[in-house]
């Protein structure tokens, strides 16, 4: 059972809290979109006729929490904690509101002293999606109810995740711009600023980070968290978000990090274009033939990571030269490369001919198990497909996405709704509008690099599914190499891969790895009381 209470103005200011439902003889006091529902029965046992509800607006409020109190059970001890779910405002340069973001905050609720305890602050990616898949599956005190693979079951819902970093850090997931129940909010006269004007202040890379850090400074300070140390965790999309951030969180805000933990990292602005962005494609191939069981009998008979070592010992030694040299190629070279990418992918020799030795992901995801019938996923190549023709050259659709958001859509509403009693009539976005994305002048890559270079207690996790296409691991090991050429500050980057994919915490092995993972990066980048920020 939980607890619902309010957080008083001395808590945090003066403060719209929202929420405010009160039942009178079976009237629903309704206030701005959020409702409470009454049935009133009569003595006799009788329904009462139906209330008619006063037309309200569906917004969400400006400003708002509420609060819920729960117990959990992390690695076999039991601690109480606190759910924080409500909305922070977005102010312009004038200090007027302009948009509010959607906030859920868990905090362990038996330990007094913050000072030395860890905020975790996490962003999703998209851009555009809500902060929901690693709030209830991977580090929040809540799983997605699937099977030990990650695959749907039915009913939807969470259940409690016994491996959750709860225990170790106080955790914010924060839902940018359009995502979840964040909004952009209507002037005095009621009407929202233009679109151009929208995405000018919201939506493209720096635009984000420019915002958001003013919203993780005022939220730090509302929830007296400065003197903590403070990490980062971006998913996806979000990975190019937190890399951004650790930057201007530093040099904007003057807020330092201790950590910055990348998941399934995107390509942060660090170009690999043409025969480095081809061969980088290859172990990932490698990785999902083996799962299919479609590389030759050799290979297929020993273990993914000794089978991945000789895919990417091949791609950086063999296959990226060759791509290199295109036509310079003898016909000797030509057909030995080919030979060897086929025998690595788990395509056929014609199909590797055919594209040049220069695979497209569609292609390989259409034509991997075309002659059983199947594509398989993008952001988790375990997952099957069935299209409407074997032909053509890409699949219908993507697999993984439909069965993700067929199990994640149902829990997070009704978890919101029933347990932290966050209730709105506004619609939890998985996917909003924020397109188009200004991608302009990325170098997000580069501001992780330089936050790491001025901060010494800095370091870098990557996280990453030997079967993710979308952001392949071996692509994610690349940027790890060139997010720090110089190899002066290769003791604080590490890299961890997984037998899952894009979000590998859904496969059950993996969600305990991937947490115990982040619990030690966690507790090992925390300095000593007597150890000094220098070089």
């Amino acid at each position: 059972m939980t607890t619902s209470q309010k957080l008083t103005n001395k808590s945090f200011g003066k403060r719209q809290t929202g929420f405010v439902a009160t039942t009178i003889l079976g009237l629903a006091v309704l206030f701005s979109g959020c409702f409470a529902q009454a049935a009133v029965l009569g003595d006799d046992s009788k329904a009462a006729p139906a209330l008619e509800r006063p037309a309200v607006e569906r917004q969400i409020d400006v400003d708002s929490v509420v609060v819920t109190k729960h117990k959990t059970t992390v690695n076999d001890v039991d601690f109480p904690y606190i759910a924080e779910t409500g909305t922070q405002p977005v102010w312009d340069e004038q200090g007027k509101p302009v948009a509010t973001l959607f906030y859920t905050y868990y905090e362990r609720s038996d330990i007094k002293d913050k000072s030395a305890r860890p905020l975790l602050i996490s962003f999703n990616g998209g851009p555009g999606s809500a902060s929901v898949w690693m709030q209830i599956a991977y580090t929040g005190p809540k799983a997605l109810n699937v099977d030990s693979e990650g695959y749907p079951l039915q009913p939807y819902g969470t259940k409690q995740n016994p491996f959750s970093v709860l225990d170790t850090a106080d955790i914010v997931f924060v839902n940018p711009v359009n995502t979840a129940y964040s909004r952009v909010l209507p002037g005095k006269d009621g009407k929202l600023m233009p679109k151009d004007q929208q995405q000018e202040m919201f939506f493209g890379v720096n635009q984000d980070v420019k915002y958001l850090a003013e919203w993780i400074n005022t939220f730090v300070t509302r929830h007296e968290r400065w003197p903590s140390p403070k990490y980062l965790i971006g998913e996806s999309y979000g990975t190019t978000r937190v890399s951004g951030l650790a930057l201007a969180l530093q040099n904007q805000q003057w807020m330092y990090l201790n950590g910055v933990v990348l998941v399934s990292p995107t390509e942060l602005g660090i170009k690999r274009e043409g025969p480095v962005e081809a061969a980088n494609r290859l172990p990932y191939f490698t990785a999902t033939a083996w799962y299919h069981q479609q590389l030759p009998a050799d290979l297929q008979q020993q273990d993914l990571p000794a089978v991945l070592e000789l895919a990417e010992q091949f791609t950086l030694n063999e296959y990226l030269p060759a791509l290199a040299k295109g036509a310079m190629l003898t016909a000797a070279e030509r057909t030995r490369i080919t030979e060897q990418v086929a025998r690595f992918s788990g395509l056929s020799v014609a199909a590797v001919q055919a594209n040049n030795l220069d695979i497209p992901n569609d292609f390989f995801w259409k034509e991997l198990l075309r002659g059983k019938g199947h594509t398989v996923g993008r952001l988790d190549s375990r997952y099957l497909g069935i299209d409407r023709k074997s032909a053509g050259v890409e699949p219908d659709f993507n697999a993984e996405l439909t069965s993700w958001l067929h199990s994640f859509t149902p829990a997070i509403n009704h978890y919101l709704r029933t347990e932290l009693q966050y209730k709105t009539d506004v619609k939890y976005n998985m996917f909003g509008s924020v397109h188009p994305w200004d991608n302009d002048n990325d170098q997000t890559g580069e501001n992780l690099r330089q936050a790491m270079a001025q901060y010494p207690y800095l370091h870098v996790m990557v996280q990453s599914g030997y079967y993710d296409g979308a952001t392949n691991y071996f692509d994610a090991k690349y940027s790890l190499w060139q997010l720090d050429p110089s190899g002066k500050m290769q003791n604080r980057l590490s890299f961890k891969g997984y037998r899952s994919g894009h979000m590998m915490y859904l496969r059950a092995e993996d969600l305990q790895k991937s947490n115990s993972d982040l619990r030690e990066f966690i507790k090992a980048t925390l300095p000593k009381a007597d150890q000094p920020a220098k070089y």
